[in-house]
């Protein structure tokens, strides 16, 4: 079975839940020894059950993002088990009702600390530990809201954007030294937070996938599947010369 992933060792902040789950599954599947950042341990160790069927390796390093210290811990404990990191694929993230003109200072401060300033510092650590190997390939979970967004989602779409600038900083700034930095903006995807949200709106899981359904242009919703293939690639030698590049995997959608 081709591994295009072989004995790489890449870290995944928010890695027991939605798409940061399947694709720690799916990189150790592809040959990668993996690193789950998170704070749902017993998701962990199932992931890590599974992963080790398919004869690879991994760890969970009990995280939280709005602490900087558990963000060095993160990578720190990566190096320290496998002695080495090749692959940070950055997709933690919270996307609490955040308007403009109502949105409170405490939610503000949440998502600017989860979806950036952990982000900025996960980065810091990748960056150390990656040119120590000679490269390594760093992927950001974007956001159509990036580019304006929803009404109801003005932080989100704040801390989206500023991820661009980070993304674009390090493509630039560190090429010389084999580190690359992609931005992979993800569509409408009915994850557990995803739905949670909707459903403190009023709206079920089957209410969701209808209406959006009826506003995607290509018909349904994405599934964490529909992610993989880009993320093995991303973090793979066959992409080893791109770099600052920011794209969409969201069936037509963008806000």
């Amino acid at each position: 079975m081709n591994k295009p992933l072989k004995e790489k060792v890449i870290v995944v902040s928010g890695g027991t839940k939605g798409v940061g789950k399947t694709i720690s599954e799916e990189f150790a599947k592809a040959g990668a020894k993996v690193v789950i950042g998170g704070r749902d341990e017993d998701a962990a160790r199932k992931s890590i059950k599974i992963i080790n069927t398919y004869g690879s390796e991994a760890i969970f390093v009990h995280t939280d993002l709005e602490k900087v210290e558990d963000c060095k811990k993160l990578f720190d404990e990566a190096a320290n088990k496998f002695g080495k990191i090749d692959g940070f694929f950055n997709y933690a993230g919270v996307t609490p009702i955040s308007p403009l003109d109502t949105c409170d200072e405490e939610t503000f401060n949440q998502v600017m600390n989860v979806n950036f300033r952990a982000c900025f510092f996960c980065c810091q650590q990748a960056i150390k530990y990656m040119r120590m190997n000679g490269g390594g390939s760093i992927v950001f979970t974007g956001s159509a809201h990036a580019w304006g967004g929803e009404k109801d989602r003005a932080a989100y779409a704040c801390s989206k954007g500023v991820l661009i600038t980070l993304m674009e900083h390090i493509a630039h700034n560190y090429a010389s030294e084999m580190i690359r930095c992609n931005y992979l903006t993800l569509g409408w995807t009915p994850t557990e937070g995803e739905v949670a949200l909707r459903k403190q709106q009023g709206e079920t899981e089957a209410q969701l996938r209808k209406r959006a359904a009826n506003t995607i242009p290509m018909g349904r919703m994405l599934e964490r599947h529909d992610y993989v293939e880009a993320l093995i690639y991303l973090m793979s030698d066959s992409s080893a010369m791109m770099t600052g590049s920011t794209f969409r995997i969201t069936a037509g959608e963008y806000i």
